[in-house]
């Protein structure tokens, strides 16, 4: 480490602290000048490159990941800590894999199961964009097909995606034509 005053490469360690992100502060002095200062160590991760749907390969970005994730949650009751904590795990995920390329698919895959342990609309958000439909029915069809979409718990203060009407003896049924939507 050289001096940033008088660049003087012999110095002493007066301090070390751990921080809370992990990370070493050491309080210095020079040797030659007795200036003091302080230096961080972060231990510097690789990512793995990301394999865009035409082929192109980008650098893994957390800030970029939690952008997408944010535009999904625009207006639900998701905190930025959460959001945070979902980008640690799937960046954690990421590097417990150990390849050197992962596909885009694969990662949507992951953020959509994240999301949807967070917040119903903003799953339903975000798999709209990812995905390709067609239309409306393919993009239920798609979500209900891949069970990705379970009915909600009654308790929960959103709305299912699947219409749902009482019988005279309480039970919900599921329905699956506009019709049903429009009887209750």
């Amino acid at each position: 480490m050289k001096c940033p005053f008088c660049g003087h490469s012999e110095d002493k360690v007066l301090d070390t602290r751990v921080q809370k992100d992990g990370g070493i502060r050491r309080r210095r002095e020079c040797l030659q000048c007795k200036s003091r200062y302080s230096t961080i160590e972060t231990v510097v991760l690789s990512y793995p490159f990301i394999i865009k749907k035409d082929g192109r390969r980008e650098p893994y970005s957390k800030e970029k990941l939690l952008r997408g994730m944010q535009a999904s949650c625009q207006k639900r009751p998701v905190s930025l800590a959460q959001l945070e904590a979902s980008v640690e795990r799937i960046s954690a995920w990421l590097m417990t894999r150990g390849e050197s390329e992962v596909s885009s698919k694969l990662i949507g895959r992951r953020v959509m199961a994240e999301l949807k342990m967070l917040d119903d609309v903003a799953y339903v958000r975000f798999a709209s964009v990812y995905r390709t439909f067609k239309d409306v029915q393919e993009f239920v069809e798609k979500l209900e097909g891949d069970e990705l979409i379970d009915i909600i718990d009654t308790s929960s203060p959103q709305l299912s995606l699947t219409p749902q009407r009482k019988m005279d003896d309480e039970k919900t049924i599921t329905g699956n034509r506009p019709a049903d939507i429009i009887s209750n």
